[in-house]
């Protein structure tokens, strides 16, 4: 099975903002008051345009849907949180934890992904809600494709009950652990897997010094070892700069794709690594960074239903 793919889809956003439901526990975010609500969205779809004109002139067959007006929902920027595409004909629908955030969920766009794409099965893990368990998506999880193994830091957004019971359906093994980082003086979960983790083909960036037990850690270094992947580390201040969220897109070759402020973040010898694998797209996400708290890889659902003949 493949673990990277040419097809993605993205939400073009018609009122991004600072989501003060999301920011009570995703600390990197920023409700940074200069500039109006007009001017937030207007930099963000600027963002967001170039990012697209990015991928496609790398041959990256990118899926545009504009975001509706009515309801509001400043974050769905970040689709690849409520919906996952696989390769076996699932489409996958998560559990949010934000209640502005469920309002994401459309089946337009599952009705749009139908059309070019075979699609055997939807598998609705929303109902999970009811009882304020979570699971959101790839953001939760960070899926070794290949190797069937699925990473998932435990927090208030990343269930381990709904996470087993997807292993089961996706046949996935999984392993879980606890990552944190701090935040003033205290040491708190990070929301998302996807900000201190990332799986490429051959290669792995994880920031291994937020995972604090010396065991879970090790669990995590082996399992990757086990894949014959290779690590490259990165730290918590750069996992602050978005570092872990990137992904490995193919285009007319494999793109490893970041915000500027990643890759300004990363040493030499980090880009140098990377670059031995594949090349880098970086793109400047700045006021989505700073009033999303999410940055490219949360923008890229990726595709992996089989394509219709």
């Amino acid at each position: 099975m493949k673990q990277i793919t040419n097809n993605i889809m993205m939400i073009e956003p018609v009122l991004f903002n600072f989501n003060a439901q999301t920011a009570l526990d995703n600390h990197y975010q920023s409700d940074i008051s200069i500039l109006s609500e007009k001017q937030i969205q207007n930099k963000a779809l600027i963002e967001f345009n170039n990012f697209v004109s990015a991928l496609k002139a790398k041959f990256i067959n990118t899926i545009v849907v504009k975001d509706s007006i009515n309801p509001h929902t400043p974050d769905s920027i970040f689709p690849n949180n409520w919906v996952s595409f696989h390769a076996n004909g699932s489409i996958c629908l998560y559990p949010m934890l934000a209640k502005n955030r469920r309002l994401e969920r459309r089946e337009d766009i599952i009705s749009l992904i139908k059309n070019s794409f075979s699609v055997s099965e939807i598998v609705n893990y929303s109902h999970y809600e009811n009882t304020n368990l979570f699971l959101e998506g790839t953001g939760s999880m960070i899926l070794d494709r290949e190797n069937k193994i699925c990473y998932a830091a435990q927090s208030k957004r990343t269930d381990p009950n709904i996470l087993k019971e997807f292993c089961e359906k996706l046949k996935y093994k999984s392993v879980v652990f606890n990552a944190y980082q701090d935040v003033g003086a205290k040491r708190l979960p990070i929301y998302h897997t996807n900000v201190m983790m990332s799986i490429a083909d051959e290669y792995v960036i994880i920031c291994l010094e937020s995972i604090d037990d010396s065991v879970e850690r090790s669990l995590v270094i082996n399992s990757i070892k086990s894949s014959n992947k290779k690590i490259i580390e990165i730290s918590e201040s750069q996992v602050n700069s978005f570092a872990g969220n990137m992904l490995q897109v193919m285009g007319d070759k494999p793109y490893l794709v970041m915000s500027n402020s990643a890759y300004l973040c990363l040493s030499s010898d980090q880009i140098a690594l990377i670059e031995s694998f594949n090349e880098i797209i970086h793109v400047d996400l700045s006021t989505i960074e700073s009033y999303g708290g999410g940055s490219a890889r949360c923008m890229m659902a990726e595709i992996f239903l089989p394509l219709k003949k």
